[in-house]
Formats: C-alpha cells, structure tokens, sequence
C-alpha cells in the first residue's frame, strides 16, 4: 500500500540544520537520505515557497506574515541565523528550485501543503499543478514511486489540489484519527493516512491498513520507538534525528 522510501528526512536536516533549507536538505543527504518531508506556502504574489509557518520570526527573520511579502522578498531573507553563525544567509528557498534540485539529486518528495489562513484552495492547486507539470512523464509511464506525494491537514487544499491533478497522489494529514475519519480521507481520493505516531494504536495503525491507506507517522526521534511502529504495522515515518535513525533502519 505504501509504494515510497519507508524514513524520511523530516523538513530536510532534521535538528542538524535549518529547516526546509538548501543546507537541511544536502545535511539529509550527507547522511544517507534520498527521500524528505517539507512544506510549502503561496507568497503575497501567489508563488510557492518552502515555509513551515505563515509568520515570520521563528526560523525566518523578520517580522509579519508570509503573505505580507513577494516570494523574492522572502528569498532574501535569513532563514539559518536561528540555529547557529554557519548557517546565516541561508535563503527561503522557491518551491520550484527546490523541488527541481530534489529531482535532479534523485530525492523522493513528501510535500506538505500548508496554507496561511485564507489561501488553503489556491495552495493546494498551485502546488498540485507545478508537482504535475515537474512529473507528467513519470505520470505517463505508470512510475507513481517516484512521483511526489502531496499532504495535508487542510480538506479544501487537497481537494483543490486533486481538482487540479486528480492523477497526482494525496495523503490526509491528521494529528488523531477523529471518528469518521475513513471517509473524510476517501472524499479527497487519499493514498495514505499520515498520523502522529503519539496519537496512534496497534488497533488504529491496523484499521487503517485494513481500510485499504498507507499508513505514514510522524515526527519519529526514537529509534525503539521507530521499531515499535513498525512492528505495528506503520509503514513510513518521518524523523528529526537523523543522526540516530538511518534511512535503512531495520
């Protein structure tokens, strides 16, 4: 059910460099990782950048809301100062380069859509549309394991993205698996379910399976934990510690 890398690079470099940067991601793959999860927003002119929150301040420097500023605006800024000297001057990468760097280096993408408030319909279609665009010939052929795979907590994001690229595979973010969740994932025509593995229980990861979804945790820092989910039956998980978890653990 689950046709991707099973360890992901959680936003790139985990806690060894910035988060959804050019340095997470080449961290990542100093260590061995060919497949990563990170996020993606729309900036004030509607381009996609690679952003985990939809403020500025936290790993990004400066002040307001993503939306507040053009994608070349936020490109200049300091997205690496946060987490220590070497990493300062490292930009807020675009969507599109990024991902076009994950392709060319062979680096599988689990792309989050994370709208700011508001934009949650025109997120999920923007970037549903580039994705598509980026891998129409692998869609063409049938080779769905190298084809990103979009998430989202966000209903109306993967609707919208699945209205825009309804062959491009979708998975349902969700913190817990509410009552009612099979067929909230099933109107999104979702592959997998992507749960937080504090939240979830060999019965859950079980009804999950048995329900025909991929099942996908995160963030997953512990490796007897790592091992506890698998041997539940959760096929993929996404992890900070990269230093700790290999991409080939067993």
């Amino acid at each position: 059910m689950w046709r991707y890398p099973r360890i992901l690079a959680h936003r790139g470099g985990g806690t060894l460099a910035p988060e959804n940067t050019f340095a997470g991601l080449k961290r990542g793959m100093d260590f061995g990782f060919r497949a990563i999860e990170f996020d993606v927003m729309l900036a004030r002119d509607g381009v996609p950048v690679v952003m985990h929150d939809p403020y500025l301040g936290r790993t990004v420097s400066g002040a307001g809301h993503v939306f507040d500023y053009d994608a070349f605006e936020l490109a200049r800024m300091d997205a690496g100062s946060w987490l220590g000297a070497d990493f300062r001057g490292e930009p807020v990468p675009l969507f599109v380069e990024f991902a076009q760097y994950c392709k060319a280096h062979g680096i599988w993408m689990n792309i989050e859509v994370k709208p700011a408030r508001g934009f949650d319909r025109e997120t999920g279609e923007t970037v549903a549309r580039i994705a598509h665009a980026m891998f129409a010939d692998e869609l063409a052929a049938g080779e769905l394991a190298q084809v990103p795979l979009l998430s989202s907590f966000s209903l109306a994001a993967l609707e919208a993205a699945r209205d825009a690229a309804p062959d491009l595979p979708r998975a349902f973010l969700m913190s817990e698996l509410p009552p009612g969740w099979e067929p909230l994932a099933r109107s999104v025509d979702a592959v997998a379910i992507h749960a937080n593995h504090r939240h979830l229980t060999p019965a859950l990861a079980k009804a999950v399976r048995d329900a025909g979804f991929g099942l996908f945790c995160y963030t997953v820092n512990e490796p007897e934990r790592a091992r506890e989910l698998l041997d539940w039956g959760v096929e993929a998980f996404c992890t900070d510690r990269i230093d700790l978890i290999s991409p080939d653990m067993r």
